[in-house]
């Protein structure tokens, strides 16, 4: 009997070793070709799953962004007391930061893609969406503290989460050239996050 492939299993192994060259050797060096060596299987296997490379590519977009995800609600997950607005926040800024192996190699596949952009219209308009929906996601929430009272009615939450995720993007990239290491940029992350919403009295304080 032949052996039964499992198709999804067989995309997320192919969508991996996109990220994987994407995240070593940058977006430039991505082709079908490559992906099959990567994840050894022939180039006729490649395109069985993917008619072209901009649909790799998507894939490629879309398991980064589930990967972010993931990593927001485990954060979220250890929160202690509750979810506060700025649990959220400290749990999305936090998982921007790559803090172990597989989260720089994230970070520097998001880099490619980001580079690749600037000069890739069709990928600049996939790529937007990403971003742009955190944004609105965080502005919604800071938008909800500030009318509970939570938030100085003079700040204007759209410009706090432009900035702060700016800041978390800024960081991230002086992570990954070892100017400063995680722990340090947690420690920014807070300082405004503090500006923000008033010290943390809890015990935890930058623990996320």
């Amino acid at each position: 009997m032949p052996k039964q492939v499992d198709h999804d299993e067989r995309r997320r192994q192919l969508t991996e070793a996109l990220l994987r060259i994407a995240g070593t050797r940058g977006l430039q060096a991505v082709s079908m070709r490559e992906i099959a060596a990567e994840a050894g299987v022939s180039l006729r296997v490649v395109q069985y799953y993917f008619t072209d490379k901009q649909a790799l590519l998507d894939s490629g977009l879309s398991e980064l962004t589930a990967r972010l995800d993931r990593r927001v609600k485990q954060r979220a997950a250890a929160a202690t007391g509750g979810l506060s607005t700025r649990n959220v926040f400290e749990a999305v800024l936090g998982a921007i930061l790559p803090t172990d192996e597989q989260s720089r190699l994230d970070s520097l596949a998001w880099t490619a893609y980001y580079t690749a952009a600037l000069t890739d219209p069709a990928l600049a308009a996939a790529a937007l969406t990403r971003p742009d929906a955190l944004e609105d996601f965080l502005t919604t929430r800071l938008t909800a503290a500030q009318q509970a009272g939570d938030l100085a009615s003079d700040r204007d939450p759209r410009t706090e989460v432009a900035t702060l995720l700016a800041l978390a993007n800024g960081l991230t990239a002086s992570v990954l050239g070892r100017q400063r290491n995680h722990g340090a940029a947690i420690a920014i992350i807070d300082y405004h996050l503090d500006r923000l919403f008033g010290p943390k009295s809890s015990p935890d304080r930058g623990s996320a």
